[in-house]
């Protein structure tokens, strides 16, 4: 039981660090700039107004939908990688 307590109080210590983790994607050369946290929570969405072609939307779109794919994607590799050292303690609960 001990060791389950443990456990969660490393899990909710994680989580706070992942929540305060910024990851920061750009797409289109700078045109869009997605900051995320650890949590997967987009926390901002930076458009350079210089670096868009604004008679293209088609484009900014696709710049938008890169930049927050890359992001999300970035983030689960950093949950992944701050989780892996607890993932051998849950083997040794049992789960």
């Amino acid at each position: 039981m001990i060791d389950q307590a443990k456990m969660l109080m490393q899990v909710k210590k994680l989580q706070k660090e992942l929540g305060k983790t910024i990851i920061e994607v750009e797409a289109g050369d700078g045109a869009v700039v997605v900051q995320i946290n650890g949590e997967q929570k987009i926390k901002k969405i930076n458009l350079d107004k210089d670096k868009i072609d604004f008679d293209d939307l088609g484009e900014l779109e696709t710049y938008i939908e890169e930049a927050v794919k890359q992001a999300i994607v970035e983030s689960q590799q950093l949950a992944a990688e701050k989780m892996k050292p607890m993932m051998g303690q849950l083997g040794n609960l049992g789960l």
